[in-house]
């Protein structure tokens, strides 16, 4: 269990009761007479977020009361109850009524108490929960390990989070679950991943390919490919310093894919998994790649390279052709790869792209039931024409500026031929903090995945 989950045996545990206008009369005539009058005294009023500690009998505190938004308000956040896990005072609880839903109010709590404290002290929070009744708490816990680990590797400063460090952290990652791991470097990266060479070849820090498998292999294969720029100067294409800022979250996108792949590899899902993650730094020197050069790709395309600031789609293109080269049965890519993405759906919205409508569908679902949401957008190939090069078989980016997201995932489709492949372009941050989310790097649409392969595989 997640330390922050309490036995039911806990020496003394507090009740806590959601309200909200609905139901505050009914949920008020079950608390003694002394607790029904310090909450008139106090003026408290049901509303969402609103917290009420209530004295106990022996003068200590007794429980608490906290408001959440009625059933039938426009919107719900059903992570509302991780407010609690810094508000309360240390000890353990349990909730006296439902919130919303029992198990992701239980796993708001737990993700509300994250802090990272790597590099600055912060007061331990001895805030603990018992988990409802009904709840699997070994599978919360093991989404809790997950998304610490993936805002754990966001959240680190890219000095001490480069290719090296990144690759400990997988084959950490591999070793505790008993999978076989690989990495290729050097000349030998050179040659079978030339795109990816290209994109770190400009940085001290030198570019690998990290390959890890586990699972059995008569079963269907799942493979995982994750950014792992781990950080983005645009090259010679520089980002402006408010753009610069935050590229320590480059590598996002591999943070996640090593979440989901914890998630999975510690349920024991009958699957064989593999994650491939190009890990690079996008640098400046004499060596770095630029503006108009040409490369080969893994599969044979030429890509002309329109903007090195298109970074990404070029480190993926080759890790997705290995991806492919292996035919499995489902492929998911995790990126944070396009602004656009961010201007059409903005921060809390990924866009998910795909052929598989029955797929598309099916992740919808699980992401509107685990509370962490996904938005298909359309590979829409007319606008493969905006990719043309006159010199090379493609261009790493479009021409006309519009339609960014749509245009970044066609290309990375040149390099794919399954259908059951999903890319998921994340913005992997919480800019300011929200229940459940504190502020920083941030895990998205691996809870949609790690339910939706559970339903399929479990």
């Amino acid at each position: 269990m997640h330390p922050v989950f309490a036995g039911a045996d806990a020496a003394k545990v507090l009740p806590i009761w959601f309200v909200h206008a609905a139901s505050f009369e009914a949920v008020l005539k079950s608390l003694g007479p002394g607790e029904q009058a310090f909450v008139a005294a106090a003026g408290f009023q049901p509303k969402a977020g609103r917290l009420l500690l209530l004295p106990g009998a022996d003068g200590g505190l007794g429980g608490a009361l906290f408001g959440l938004e009625k059933p039938d308000d426009a919107v719900i956040d059903l992570f509302r109850p991780g407010l609690l896990a810094g508000q309360l005072p240390p000890g353990a609880y349990r909730f006296a009524n439902a919130p919303h839903d029992a198990r992701l109010g239980a796993l708001a709590f737990a993700l509300g108490a994250y802090q990272f404290t790597r590099y600055r002290k912060a007061e331990a929070r001895d805030v603990r929960l018992v988990v409802p009744d009904g709840v699997d708490g070994d599978d919360l816990t093991r989404i809790v390990e997950g998304v610490t680990l993936t805002r754990d590797l966001i959240n680190t400063p890219s000095n001490d989070m480069g290719p090296d460090e990144l690759e400990a952290a997988a084959r950490t990652l591999a070793d505790r679950h008993g999978a076989s791991f690989d990495c290729t470097r050097g000349n030998a990266l050179a040659t079978e991943f030339p795109l990816i060479h290209a994109v770190g070849m400009g940085s001290p820090r030198s570019p690998r390919l990290i390959d890890f498998t586990w699972g059995k292999d008569g079963d269907p294969k799942i493979t995982l490919v994750g950014k792992g720029v781990c950080f983005d100067t645009g090259g010679l294409d520089i980002k402006p310093d408010t753009g610069m800022l935050n590229m320590k979250k480059d590598m996002g996108g591999a943070a996640t894919a090593l979440g989901l792949a914890h998630m999975i590899m510690s349920r024991g899902l009958k699957v064989r998994l593999r994650v491939l993650i190009p890990a690079v730094e996008n640098s400046i020197s004499g060596v770095s790649f630029r503006p108009r050069d040409i490369f080969k790709s893994r599969k044979g395309i030429t890509v002309e390279i329109g903007n090195t600031d298109a970074e990404g789609r070029l480190v993926l293109a080759d890790a997705l052709t290995l991806a492919d080269d292996d035919k499995p049965d489902f492929i998911a890519d995790f990126a944070t790869l396009t602004g656009a993405a961010r201007v059409a759906l903005g921060p809390e919205l990924p866009a998910a792209f795909t052929d598989d409508d029955a797929l598309a569908s099916e992740l919808s679902a699980a992401g509107l039931a685990e509370f962490d949401p996904v938005w298909r957008l359309p590979l829409w190939r007319p606008y493969e024409a905006m990719l043309d090069s006159k010199v090379a078989d493609t261009n790493n980016v479009s021409t006309g500026g519009q339609g960014g997201a749509i245009t970044a995932a066609l290309f990375l489709r040149k390099f794919v031929t399954a259908k059951s492949w999903l890319h998921l372009d994340v913005f992997a941050w919480t800019n300011a903090a929200k229940p459940g989310r504190p502020e920083g790097g941030e895990c998205q649409t691996a809870r949609a995945l790690y339910a939706m392969l559970t339903k399929r595989y479990g």
